[in-house]
């Protein structure tokens, strides 16, 4: 029997139908010189690539010869801004005993040249600033970047929010190149097998229950990427993007204060639930008096968190409240006891009634809702009867 020999031969006997479960790449792995290896990072996700970066220099220092790491400064913050908050990856690479580099911006800032040579490799993970082409040009093998989906969708900032407010039930990891000119727009060189690796329990995961999952999966497919060194020229692009009826791409930009301000008349109940496990608690905007309970009030618009709710089954005669999404009512007639223990509720858009259970009023400490409710007296002073049941609104809808 006459076999095939060299590098080409496994990929001919792939493509005649021999070991058909082999990878469809066939790519040898490709050599390079020892890394002098630039990371940049902040937080846990990145801590997970450093930590299985600095593992495999201890194994192969012919292969990863050294690494640096650049952080961001640490932040002040508390009372009077005497606390300096420090970023998560400054201490990993201190108990790494590696050599660390603070900035604020690349700006002027030149990385260090080594014993063995200028760095050869940029690796950003969760970093935040944009590495610039004067670095990536200088660096012989240019930079890698992981990122915890499976790009092109879910490109920015805040990927893991992003994939579970949109109710996905898988996701992955991409191990890709930095671009010149933009984020996660690098050539992809490896990437979880499509559809992607399960989200474990998608309706109650939050982004801690996420990023424990992906952390090893983005350490891993960076640590393998740089054994194969798929980083080296020519690279292949390796990204798959699915049919057309997976929908259209989703842009995982920065989580801001406003993504947690509830918009009554379009959210659903499902929204304002999904938001709430994936952002934290949410907010709205409420009248409430500002001045003494003996005087004619005069009204403000003041924020109001909704610290503790859930969806209830509606009470009996209370649904000409569902009208008007976002108008909350008390379960008791004018005047309001708090004592007798009625609840807050109010409707969402799609007929869903939510209880809330506590509530900070703007400038008041975290408290039970209806109590929180009579002492910025949010309760109007009209009741409305369905039978023997009388409901008290707020004076307004919530904004």
């Amino acid at each position: 029997m006459f076999l095939l020999r060299g590098p080409g031969a496994l990929c001919v006997y792939r493509r005649a139908g021999l070991f058909p479960s082999l990878s469809r790449r066939c790519l040898a792995t490709k050599a390079y010189e020892p890394l002098r290896i630039l990371f940049c990072g902040s937080d846990d996700f990145s801590i997970a690539s450093l930590k299985a970066l600095h593992e495999e220099h201890i194994k192969r220092p012919d292969r990863i010869a050294s690494i640096d790491v650049v952080c961001r400064p640490g932040k002040k913050v508390g009372r009077g801004l005497k606390q300096i908050r420090e970023v998560p990856i400054k201490a990993a690479a201190t108990d790494l005993s590696l050599p660390i580099h603070e900035i604020d911006t690349f700006r002027g800032w030149t990385p260090p040249i080594l014993p063995g040579g200028p760095i050869n490799l940029i690796v950003a993970v969760s970093f935040g600033l944009f590495v610039p082409p004067r670095l990536l040009n200088g660096a012989k093998y240019g930079g890698l970047n992981v990122h915890p989906s499976l790009l092109p969708d879910f490109r920015g900032p805040a990927p893991l929010h992003h994939t579970l407010l949109a109710g996905r039930a898988k996701t992955g990891v991409t191990l890709q190149t930095l671009h010149l000119k933009h984020f996660d727009h690098g050539a992809i060189l490896a990437q979880t097998p499509a559809p992607g690796f399960d989200i474990p329990n998608p309706d109650t995961c939050t982004v801690p229950d996420l990023l424990s999952l992906v952390c090893p999966k983005g350490a891993e497919i960076l640590v393998k990427g740089i054994r194969e060194g798929l980083f080296v020229p020519p690279v292949e692009d390796a990204g798959w993007r699915a049919s057309e009826g997976d929908g259209p791409l989703i842009h995982a930009a920065k989580i801001k204060p406003e993504d947690r301000h509830i918009d009554w008349e379009h959210w659903s109940s499902l929204d304002i639930s999904r938001r709430n496990r994936v952002l934290g608690p949410l907010w709205s905007k409420a009248l409430v008096a500002n001045n003494a309970s003996n005087e004619k009030p005069s009204f403000q618009h003041r924020r109001v968190i909704f610290t503790g709710f859930e969806e209830v089954t509606p009470l009996k005669g209370c649904d000409k409240f569902s009208v008007v999404p976002g108008l909350p009512f008390v379960d008791g007639t004018h005047p309001i006891d708090a004592t007798k223990g009625k609840g807050v509720y109010v409707f969402t858009r799609d007929g869903k009634l939510i209880k809330i259970h506590q509530m900070k009023v703007e400038g008041e400490p975290n408290a039970d809702a209806l109590r929180a409710a009579l002492k910025a007296r949010m309760v109007g002073d009209r009741t409305f009867y369905s039978g023997e049941e009388g409901y008290t609104p707020f004076y307004n809808p919530l904004v």
